[in-house]
């Protein structure tokens, strides 16, 4: 399954307490902070109310196979 590596790219300061609390469920609290999830609907529907504040880099995890 893939992974997303999300990278907070912007201030909570002034946002609504929606915003933040997306943010804190993500794992990003400060500008700078980075957090991995899997590839779920459930991550992607919360990346969309906060793409505006976050940059996100997708990886597969299909690179080690024994």
């Amino acid at each position: 399954m893939a992974t997303l590596k999300l990278t907070q790219v912007r201030s909570l300061n002034r946002r609504p307490q929606r915003q933040r609390r997306t943010m804190q469920a993500l794992g990003l609290r400060h500008p700078h902070d980075t957090a991995e999830h899997k590839d779920t609907p459930q991550i992607r529907g919360m990346i969309a109310k906060v793409q505006h504040l976050i940059d996100v880099e997708e990886s597969d995890d299909t690179g080690a196979s024994a």
